[in-house]
């Protein structure tokens, strides 16, 4: 596999990676692809007992445990859960982010999820994957990383629980075979330990990993997998229209 491959995966919250796409990233990994997950926030509204302060820290100390699994680098851009908007700060660090991990590939959300920080971030990434090889944007960091020579592939992943906000389904195009990488996904989700508690009271989720498995069980069977993550790829103007994600995994992909 080239060194020159990068992956990001870029995310709202600790744990959304680990959820949606942990088990494609470990395949990634395992091949000896650079993968990088990001956040755009701490995660500073996940908990009923911590202060934004506190549990930001905590779940920072998570995904970067989470991510030392596969020997990922974990980034976080340190905006405010609920407060991630389309504007010019938020798309000037998604961009320089972007540039600084120069991916051929980028998994995101999809855009069309349970809630507007995913869905913003999947907007924002889109763009700077559009962008970044664009060199009168500028992002305003100190040192600015330099423009990319091309598009990345991007790829959404399946929202959580495959229903937009109305209830209705959104199926997945892309099937990755992850049986082989489940054992890792889980330890990677159970890095994320402050989360139980939270998920449990705000949105009903019992168990993290049980519950992962169960998507993880009905993403693979679309496919006649065991195990699977589903995606759908950006297919615009402008983006490749070759499918990465099957050349880098081959017949895991269906």
């Amino acid at each position: 596999m080239p060194n020159a491959i990068n992956v990001l995966a870029l995310f709202a919250h600790p744990d959304d990676a680990e959820f949606l796409c942990a088990g494609t990233l470990a395949h990634l990994a395992a091949r000896g692809v650079k993968v990088h997950i990001a956040t755009l926030t701490a995660g500073d509204c996940g908990s009923t007992t911590l202060p934004p302060a506190r549990i930001s820290v905590v779940r920072q100390k998570e995904a970067s445990r989470s991510a030392g699994l596969i020997g990922a680098r974990y980034h976080c851009l340190k905006s405010k859960d609920l407060l991630v908007f389309y504007d010019a700060p938020h798309l000037n660090k998604v961009m320089e982010l972007v540039r600084q991990t120069r991916p051929s590939l980028v998994l995101t959300h999809s855009p069309v999820d349970y809630m507007l920080d995913h869905e913003t971030v999947s907007h924002l990434c889109q763009s700077a994957c559009f962008g970044a090889m664009a060199p009168n944007f500028k992002t305003g960091a100190r040192r600015p990383a330099p423009p990319l020579q091309g598009v990345p592939h991007l790829y959404y992943a399946d929202a959580f629980g495959r229903r937009d906000i109305l209830g209705d389904k959104i199926e997945s195009a892309i099937s990755v075979n992850i049986s082989a990488t489940l054992k890792t996904k889980e330890e990677m989700l159970a890095c994320h330990d402050s989360q139980q508690a939270w998920l449990k009271t705000q949105q009903e989720i019992p168990e993290t990993v049980s519950t992962m498995r169960k998507i993880a069980q009905e993403a693979g069977k679309r496919a006649g997998f065991r195990w699977g993550e589903g995606f759908r790829q950006h297919l615009g103007q402008g983006f490749p229209a070759s499918n990465l994600l099957r050349d880098l995994l081959g017949t895991l992909v269906r």
